[in-house]
């Protein structure tokens, strides 16, 4: 389903459907995802499509940039690393591409969709979540549903550190899909409840596909600044 499409096309898999149909001079866009229904019609006559994962933070509705994975603990010695394969929730993007703009079209995906509080009430930040198996090798994953995470961990404490939860902010995410979605991502651990976050910008495997990024089609600049966890690690 993911990749690019001119004018009139049909995709199906499983609970999902996109299509588009020529309706006169109109062309009509059709998507339905377990059992919702979304429809516009559309002037285009050199518009291309483009259907690609995006960063898992406008379901339902847009009201975050962040995203929070919770894990089993892990215990990391000082100037310990390690790099783990987590899960995390995808969403898909419809795009329409002319020659110079690029505009969202859809945005759906699978599944329920839950938020929670990191940090105090007062002050802290409402994000996306999202509960994910530890693997040290890439597992097998349900492509349009969730996709892999590398998130390579480095302690430069001079202490042990517990860790059960990682945020990101999104608007630095860069997504790849082929076989399976996926990113990629580094954990700076700076003291027991301190860490900076950020994602790196490659693909896991060499013939995957870099996805459109939503801040960029939203013309929305991109800081690449990362995030500093500063209320807990676990």
């Amino acid at each position: 389903m993911f990749g690019r499409y001119n004018c009139t096309f049909h995709r199906e898999e499983g609970d999902i459907l996109v299509e588009t149909e020529q309706n006169g001079g109109l062309l009509t866009y059709r998507r339905r995802c377990e059992g919702e229904t979304f429809e516009r019609l559309l002037v285009s006559k050199t518009g291309e499509f483009v259907i690609n994962p995006v960063e898992p933070i406008n379901l339902p509705s847009a009201i975050t940039n962040f995203l929070l994975v919770e894990f089993s603990p892990m215990v990391i010695e000082p100037g310990g690393s390690q790099t783990v394969y987590l899960t995390f929730p995808v969403e898909i993007g419809v795009f329409l591409e002319a020659p110079k703009d690029i505009e969202v079209l859809d945005v759906f995906g699978l599944g329920t969709q839950k938020y929670t509080l990191y940090g105090p009430p007062t002050s802290g930040l409402i994000a996306r979540w999202y509960r994910s198996a530890v693997s040290t090798e890439i597992p097998t994953v349900e492509c349009f549903r969730e996709g892999v995470m590398e998130l390579s961990i480095n302690n430069l404490s001079h202490e042990w550190v517990e860790i059960s939860r990682v945020v990101f902010d999104s608007t630095d995410m860069k997504i790849y899909y082929g076989d399976f979605v996926a990113t990629a991502a580094t954990m700076k651990i700076l003291s027991p409840i301190l860490a900076e976050t950020d994602f790196i910008d490659a693909p896991l495997q060499p013939d995957m596909v870099k996805s459109v990024e939503l801040h960029a089609a939203r013309k929305i600049p991109g800081l690449n600044r990362g995030y500093l966890m500063e209320w807990g690690l676990s």
